[in-house]
């Protein structure tokens, strides 16, 4: 149970029955959250059975694109939910053909749009387990720089494939001091 505090858009909270949510918009005399298995509830101002996971300062004039970043940005960090990533124009409807030296060997053809899928969902558990590994309360940090090290260079690997991806911001990016 917490004290009643005003909280701002985009904090993280846990319900006893509705679980983990985040605020996405604040009404008069509610607070609209959006929880992760119920969808959207309006929970009062004044509830305080609830634990606050992360705590955003309240900011009277805040903006839909601001309050939009923010759930953006928690739901890309705490949830194993993939975003839609749009492959670029030029690839849609196209097939990657993978021919051996030897003729005598059968070919593989694969439509760019499962290849591409296999290589958005690879990224996001590449997201989550530096996630996990950031949060670990059993790694050392100097464990967790080395990790966060070779999930760089891992990232900077998989760069070949930014190609495939229509906005640039959905690139991997690997180590930008080279």
């Amino acid at each position: 149970m917490v004290e009643n505090q005003l909280l701002g858009i985009g904090s993280r909270v846990r319900h006893s029955a509705y679980g983990e949510g985040a605020i996405i918009r604040m009404l008069p005399n509610a607070y609209q959250v959006c929880f992760m298995e119920f969808g959207i509830k309006d929970i009062g101002k004044h509830f305080t059975d609830w634990e606050i996971i992360e705590r955003i300062e309240s900011e009277e004039n805040i903006t839909f694109t601001k309050a939009e970043k923010s759930l953006i940005r928690i739901l890309k960090e705490w949830s194993d939910v993939s975003e839609v990533i749009p492959i670029a124009d030029k690839w849609k409807g196209g097939m990657m053909v993978l021919k051996p030296a030897d003729d005598n060997l059968k070919g593989k053809e694969i439509p760019i749009a499962t290849f591409f899928h296999k290589i958005v969902m690879l990224r996001d558990r590449l997201r989550v387990m530096e996630q996990r590994i950031n949060s670990s309360k059993n790694l050392e940090t100097e464990e967790k720089i080395n990790l966060q090290q070779y999930l760089t260079r891992i990232y900077g690997t998989l760069t070949t494939f930014n190609v495939l991806f229509k906005d640039k911001e959905d690139n991997f990016v690997g180590d930008r001091s080279k």
